[in-house]
């Protein structure tokens, strides 16, 4: 937060909060040609300084440090005005609203609370100590803030849209139907698996719709097939959230690219944050290889570990991870899924092309139009989504599916108008929980932004760290985190604002070229996405392994332990061979070549038969 003091013309811009001991800015402009300095001096009732700035065509940029905490007076003795008041505090407590939204996610669970606690504590600091004056600067300043602008709201609404989709998709029996047509194909225990990973594969729009639908219709083909809870659980986990969170056109997008706009407006970026999307899909290796590992589980029919006993069990008719009540009548009704008989794949593929085809029109649209806004006329297909409007070519195109597919229902007398209109909003209201969590994301974000958190990080470890290692402390700190609180939006939500100012700190503290800035930035980003979905894929408290386990019958403990070792080794490998090469100039295209080959061998080296040779 800048404050700005203005006399007639001049002007000085400095910040509302400044932290002991770390460089602030200060900036003014519009001074007299014959002053070539100014001074400046920071004073209280125990301590002053004085500054000395060099005027340059009556402009000064520059920073200084203060020693010492306290409310300070700011003057320009040269010109004997007072310019105004600022707050310098203690360092650590910048680190406290994130920290402590942190802490009590891990001990309570619950993401809400933690937010709304942690940007009460950060307004608390600035707003000079008074419980009072932060709670309601919580509400009118932060919140509001955060709604009000208009690239948050675009977000929203999209959100939102989204959601009514899926809701319309999913009660008229559309995501039914489409996963139908794939079990026709499971006639083995190969084509079973691979059908169940190319359900959870099509299913990509929502990883919540994904692991009930492909959970709950799969699993009398693969009990039939002789393959375990275990396995069906663990294919359904690993083809949820992974496919949504690097799929171009999810309920995930939203989210991501909100928080990625954040993040890049408060470094001062101007880089489209769906373009930066884009651009770091490659380096997603978590969900990536996850998605490759489990295909080729699927394809040689192998499996090792806690997996291969369940396995073999299930083959001899003594499948121990199957819940003892088998029952999941929530998760196989028609209110979330629409009557079988109604069924029918086109309802739900029609919906989702028009949002895909409609994006990818809106992005082209958008873009040529600021082509066309600049002057340029020689442009690449970079270019066009570099200009794009992603926000708006998402919300076109998430209007036209719900219009579409509430217009097929209606034209199929699937459901009558009210109904149409309950399970569009029944949709809306599903994705509540998630646009409460970006606008507390977002109102945090401007929290550890007013109170310098990225500054204070960056002064206790820019000597330290090596950039181009950045990415993969990033991808263990956030899975370390969305482990144990049990939930990747979450997450990201906390670390974002944190780490890509960090990135760009560091990146320029050690001088790096602009490439070499831009790779580390993206690293990062890509870093936290796939971090988060590896610690969620882990928690045994995450909602979607919990989900896995209840659509599939599968005992909970046993889906988590027999999925656990796979996990692990796969996030092990994509680090070492995926985030930390790549920050250093490696092609993600050979490191995903390399993970492949290296999953391929553990595999074949460590993986047995489930079907032992006679």
């Amino acid at each position: 937060m800048l404050f700005s003091f203005n006399a007639f013309s001049q002007s000085v811009e400095y910040p509302s909060i400044i932290l002991k001991d770390i460089e602030f800015g200060l900036t003014g402009k519009d001074f007299p040609d014959s002053l070539e300095t100014l001074s400046l001096k920071f004073f209280n009732s125990e301590s002053s300084y004085n500054f000395i700035v060099i005027l340059e065509n009556g402009k000064f940029d520059t920073s200084f440090s203060v020693k010492s905490t306290g409310v300070f007076t700011i003057i320009n003795e040269t010109q004997n005005q007072e310019i105004g008041t600022t707050r310098i505090i203690p360092g650590l407590l910048s680190i406290l609203p994130p920290a402590l939204a942190i802490l009590l996610a891990l001990i309570f669970r619950q993401v809400l609370l933690s937010l709304l606690i942690g940007i009460f504590t950060g307004a608390f600091f600035i707003y000079g100590y008074d419980p009072l004056t932060a709670f309601l600067r919580l509400a009118d300043v932060y919140i509001i803030n955060a709604l009000i602008d208009k690239s948050h709201m675009q977000v929203i609404v999209f959100t939102l849209m989204f959601g009514g989709v899926i809701g319309l998709i999913s009660k008229s029996g559309g995501t039914r139907g489409i996963a139908n047509v794939l079990r026709k194909f499971a006639k083995s225990r190969r084509s079973g698996l691979i059908s169940t990973w190319l359900s959870g594969i099509i299913i990509f729009f929502d990883d919540y719709a994904n692991t009930l639908v492909v959970g709950n219709l799969m699993k009398p083909v693969t009990d039939n097939l002789k393959i375990s809870r275990a396995k069906l659980a663990f294919v359904v986990d690993a083809t949820a959230a992974p496919i949504a969170s690097i799929f171009i056109i999810s309920s995930w997008i939203g989210f991501e690219v909100g928080l990625i706009q954040e993040g890049l407006i408060t470094i001062g970026s101007t880089e489209n944050a769906y373009s930066v999307f884009i651009e770091t899909i490659p380096y997603r290796f978590y969900p990536i290889a996850l998605i490759f590992f489990v295909f080729f589980l699927s394809y040689t029919q192998r499996d090792f570990g806690p997996m291969l006993k369940a396995e073999r069990d299930a083959l001899a008719d003594n499948d121990k991870t199957k819940l003892g009540i088998t029952s999941t009548d929530l998760t196989a009704s028609h209110e979330l899924f629409g009557n079988e008989e109604k069924a029918k794949w086109y309802n739900g593929i029609t919906p989702i092309l028009v949002l895909i085809f409609g994006s990818i029109a809106g992005l082209i649209l958008t873009g040529l139009d600021t082509l066309s806004d600049n002057g340029v006329k020689e442009y690449s297909v970079q270019d066009i989504i570099a200009g794009s409007d992603a926000y708006l070519a998402l919300l076109w195109s998430s209007t036209a599916a719900c219009v579409v597919s509430g217009f097929m229902i209606l034209s199929q007398k699937i459901m009558n108008l009210r109904e149409t209109l309950d399970a569009w909003f029944l949709g809306l209201r599903s994705m509540f929980l998630a646009v409460l969590i970006l606008t507390l994301a977002w109102a945090i974000g401007s929290v550890t932004q007013d109170i310098k958190t990225a500054d204070y990080i960056i002064s206790l470890i820019s000597d330290s760290i090596n950039p181009f290692y950045l990415p993969v402390i990033v991808f263990i700190v956030c899975g370390l985190t969305s482990f144990s609180t049990g939930t990747s939006w979450g997450t990201m939500a906390i670390m974002f604002p944190i780490v890509i100012p960090l990135a760009a700190s560091v990146s320029n503290i050690n001088d790096l070229t602009n490439a070499e800035s831009t790779l580390i930035l993206h690293g990062v980003i890509s870093s936290v996405l796939t971090g988060c979905v590896w610690g969620d894929h882990c928690s045994p408290i995450s909602d979607t392994t919990i989900l896995s386990s209840m659509a599939s019958g599968c005992d909970h403990i046993e889906h988590v332990r027999t999925q656990l070792p796979y996990a692990i080794i796969i996030g092990i490998i994509t680090m070492l061979i995926g985030d930390i090469p790549t920050a250093f100039g490696l092609s993600p295209y050979i490191s995903i070549v390399l993970i492949f080959a290296i999953l391929i061998a553990v595999v074949m080296i460590f993986g047995k038969k489930v079907i032992p040779k006679n």
